[in-house]
């Protein structure tokens, strides 16, 4: 039966696309909030200028900070949190005891972290904190900064805080660090006192345990002062170029006669700031067509094959960047930089920080995987602690697609191993829901093939069930609605109902939310009567492809019951199938000879095996 959906709009909704306040921006202003009178969304929004002046001997710096934080809440704040992620990296830290209990450890903490020295640990202290001029009471604990306030923040007010701190980077471990394996002598990421994120949920003051992050919307102004050797890449629009040279200069270079070199960095509209540093990087430049300059910084140390690799990943990343743009929603700023160093691939605003000792595939597809994270988790700004998949999954899902393309890998099926990877994991006995805090999964591996495996099959088994062109109208709509916002697992299923036209709460609920199973069957064929088994507890509509004993064949669609609708499609539609029911007879028009569920292999069914009779 054909059925008609109009969606309705429940006031318990939350963050639906009618009632979010819609974004509008360029590459040098903050973000402007249009808000209906019926908007129910707000955000906080936090202003940075900042000055350090690092010590290239001790890897040591000092900092000073001042900061703005504009109350967009309906609350009263009494108190705010910092994030001091280099605490981490001290023995006796929750990442070090944690990556020493884990029963798979992550091979590049293990222990590492247990048996630094004091001159190689990481560090951040608060020397000194105050509101709009009065001192505040502070307490360092572990990775957060608990402050008490002097007066409470009221709705709508603005706010500066200003802090004088001492840092340390620690070796490098995870993500950020010094002196790398391949000899990078600085990879800053998460370097800074960084305001914790508050929303409706209130304070996201997660300690650094081991897994990514979540940030407050708004405008970094940034100057480093660093040896006048040291190339800079990272976050931002340099603001002096013809005063640092370095590849970076337009027109004759003026720089002071000192040691040192101050960089003058401005990154608007974003929610972190990253930056690298190296005496012995080699700074490219590629223009994309209508889009950002990018910037590539390698180390000259590089062998000549791998430099090479560099230099022949360049144009690929400008077809990269158009992909996303014209497959997600254009890149709004005005550069991107690839650049050595860290520990692996690892994404911040405007720039990744990924190894480069690579094989010329391997270089391509990790700045493929970091560059779409842009867009899903620097763009689209889920909580990575809580909704890691969001960002892990969907990049894996389109870069996997970019790749496809880009690189002519002809892949029928560009997510398979991520199919593999889940069925996988849950016949495992070892998953757990994606609902779980990433810091709070029993496994790495369990968090790692549920982020980015599972997290990929949602989004294209969403495909399979509403139909692949729905899918892309709704990436685009979703980019469109939430960019520079903090979707929430909800926005993206309502998006699709929006597209679609149908109802798929069940689709978050099971896929997302639990960890049943999609296990259907084949359990008998009777001249033309077919009878089909549920067996997982998970439900889905059905594709059928049935081959007749006269060699005809012949597709079908089963509509799922509380999807009230149908995908578009060519096959023929037949009765709904209700979840409760545990078997679906009907008969064809012909004596059947086979049948197969899902021959697209687009839905996640953990035992195919039995799909074929």
């Amino acid at each position: 039966m054909k059925h008609i959906y109009i969606s309705v709009l429940s006031i318990a909704l939350f963050w639906s696309c009618s009632t979010t306040k819609s974004v509008t921006t360029d590459s040098n202003t903050s973000p402007v909030l249009n808000s209906p009178a019926t908007s129910t969304y707000w955000q906080q929004h936090v202003d940075y200028k900042m000055a350090i002046d690092m010590d290239v001997n001790t890897y040591q710096y000092q900092g000073k900070q001042t900061l703005v934080y504009t109350n967009n809440s309906p609350d009263v704040l009494d108190r705010v949190y910092y994030h001091l992620f280099f605490n981490a990296f001290q023995p006796g830290s929750e990442m070090d005891v944690r990556s020493q209990t884990i029963a798979d450890p992550d091979a590049r903490v293990g222990n590492r972290i247990g048996n630094l020295k004091p001159n190689e640990i990481g560090y951040i202290k608060v020397n000194s904190l105050k509101q709009n001029g009065t001192t505040l009471k502070h307490e360092t604990v572990g990775t957060v900064l608990e402050v008490a306030l002097a007066k409470p923040i009221q709705p709508g007010e603005k706010v500066t805080f200003t802090m004088d701190f001492d840092a340390q980077v620690p070796a490098q471990i995870r993500r950020t660090g010094r002196n790398s394996a391949e000899g990078v002598a600085l990879s800053m990421s998460q370097w800074y006192p960084k305001l914790a994120e508050y929303d409706f949920e209130g304070w996201h003051a997660d300690p650094y345990i081991g897994r990514e992050f979540h940030g407050v919307w708004g405008d970094f102004d940034v100057k480093l002062t660093i040896d006048k050797d040291y190339t800079v890449g990272g976050s931002g629009y340099l603001q002096n170029p013809n005063q640092i040279g370095h590849g970076y200069e337009t027109g004759t270079v003026t720089k002071p006669n000192t040691d040192k070199l101050t960089w003058h960095f401005i990154a608007p509209n974003v929610h972190d700031f990253t930056w690298a540093a190296d005496k012995d990087y080699i700074h490219d430049t590629m223009q994309v067509p209508n889009g950002p300059l990018l910037h590539f910084l390698y180390k000259n140390t590089l062998d000549a094959e791998h430099k090479g690799y560099w230099k022949k990943m360049q144009p690929k990343t400008v077809e990269l960047m158009q992909y996303f743009s014209e497959n997600i929603g254009k890149y709004p700023y005005k550069q991107y930089s690839v650049i050595q160093g860290g520990d692996g691939g690892m994404e911040y605003a405007m720039s990744t920080l990924i190894t480069g000792n690579r094989t010329y595939g391997s270089l391509v597809g990790v700045t493929a995987h970091e560059l779409a994270h842009t867009w899903f988790q620097f763009l689209l700004a889920s909580n990575e602690s809580k909704h890691e998949w969001m960002d892990e999954g969907f990049t894996t899902y389109i870069s996997n697609w970019a790749m496809n393309e880009v690189m002519n890998e002809n892949k029928e099926n560009p997510i398979a191993s991520s199919y593999r990877g889940y069925i996988s994991l849950a016949n495992s006995g070892k998953e757990q829901p994606l609902t779980t805090h990433s810091d709070r999964y029993a496994y790495n591996r369990s968090y790692s093939i549920a982020a980015y495996s599972k997290g990929a099959v949602f989004l294209s088994q969403l495909g399979y069930v509403i139909g692949s062109e729905n899918l892309k109208k709704t990436i685009k709509k979703y980019f469109t609605d939430f960019a520079f916002k903090h979707p929430k697992p909800l926005d993206i299923v309502r998006t699709a109902e929006r597209v679609s036209g149908l109802e798929l709460d069940w689709y978050l609920t099971d896929f997302g939310q639990t960890t049943n199973t999609i296990d259907y069957a084949i359990e008998s064929i009777n001249g033309k009567a077919i009878t089909l088994n549920r067996i997982g507890l998970m439900p889905m509509p059905i594709d059928l492809k049935v081959t007749y004993v006269d060699g005809s064949s012949e597709d079908f669609y089963i509509p799922l019951q509380m999807m009230r609708g149908e995908k578009p499609t060519t096959a023929t539609i037949i009765k709904d199938w209700a979840w409760a029911y545990p078997t679906y007879t009907f008969e064809a028009s012909k004596a059947v000879k086979t049948v197969e569920i899902d021959p697209s292999g687009l839905m996640a069914d953990v035992n195919p095996s039995n799909n074929k009779k």
